[in-house]
């Protein structure tokens, strides 16, 4: 297999070059890479301007796939998807777009404030509403659910790991039983289209704390919506996710499974950097533990009731 060139500066200068041509015989904008994520050479263009840049053929194939998602998912959210200005091949078969910046900062960067969260339930809301078959249709795959089971077994041998740097009571995860893990099993016929990437680079949030757009919709598929709320505790904490979710018209097994996937997964992915297999920074990845723990009122619920047929599991 041939080896992908590696983007440079002056490869993102020419091709922007040729993509913004303004008639004035200036240099052009700025370009400078964006350091956080990166997993498509992302790059920014002046003050305007996003260029992502497909490093290998899977990433080009989920990227064409994204430019035509964003189009299917645009009409049902409230908020800002990015819209490509250009788009084409950077270098034989690796797929670049250029596009327009969303305006504002991250989650990581601001808070969500209440009248975000009504914005968060509206992403979930609309992205309940996109036929499924049709995102199929443009190739989006089906994710089968995580065994929660699985996962809760994986995140106990962590949280030793986790215990022994002094990083994480064990104890904590003594709330997820082995018998809630099975009741908190995905329900069939529940599938949606979901972002699978609710990180919180992936949030522009402004200065007031509302949620303008989501960014990044290249991992996206039709599965479970645990996963969206779980990435959402994990990005903006898990009351705001909860809360959303709720006001989404999400019962409270999806919420409770979305908190426990996204508890398993940092207490994972934390003891995985101590085991020097992650790649994310330490502090954010502590930062993202605090946020999926935080507790809700919602633990308390012992009785779930089954949401398709109104009667108890």
């Amino acid at each position: 297999m041939t080896q992908a060139p590696t983007p440079t500066a002056d490869t993102v200068r020419r091709l922007v070059s040729s993509l913004l041509k303004d008639g004035t015989g200036t240099a052009g904008p700025e370009v400078r890479a964006v350091t956080e994520g990166g997993g498509h050479c992302t790059w920014w263009v002046g003050t305007r301007h996003v260029l992502r840049l497909a490093p290998d053929r899977d990433a080009a194939l989920r990227l064409r796939r994204e430019l035509r998602l964003r189009d299917v998912v645009r009409p049902h959210l409230p908020l800002a998807v990015p819209t490509s200005v250009a788009h084409g091949e950077w270098a034989p078969g690796l797929t670049y777009t250029l596009d327009t910046k969303v305006p504002g900062g991250t989650a990581e960067k601001h808070d969500v404030s209440a009248v975000g969260e009504a914005d968060l339930a509206g992403l979930l809301t609309g992205l309940r509403e996109v036929p499924v078959r049709q995102a199929e249709a443009l190739g989006v795959p089906r994710a089968a659910p995580r065994s929660l089971e699985a996962l809760r077994r994986a995140a106990e041998r962590a949280a030793v790991r986790l215990a022994a740097a002094d990083e994480f009571d064990p104890a904590r995860l003594h709330q997820l039983t082995s018998p809630a893990a099975v009741q908190l099993a995905a329900q069939p016929g529940t599938a949606v289209l979901v972002h699978h990437g609710l990180r919180g680079e992936h949030l522009v949030v402004s200065a007031d704390g509302r949620v303008r757009g989501v960014l990044d919709w290249t991992a996206a598929a039709v599965g479970d919506p645990a996963e969206d709320i779980a990435g959402l505790a994990v990005a903006v904490g898990s009351p705001a996710a909860v809360r959303a979710a709720t006001l989404a018209g999400y019962g409270a097994r999806p919420c409770l499974r979305g908190l426990w996937l996204a508890r398993c997964d940092t207490v994972i992915r934390l003891a995985g950097h101590l085991d020097a297999r992650g790649t994310a920074p330490p502090l954010l990845l502590q930062l993202q533990l605090r946020h999926a723990w935080e507790a809700i009122l919602l633990e308390r619920v012992t009785e779930l009731r089954d949401e398709e047929k109104g009667e108890e599991p």
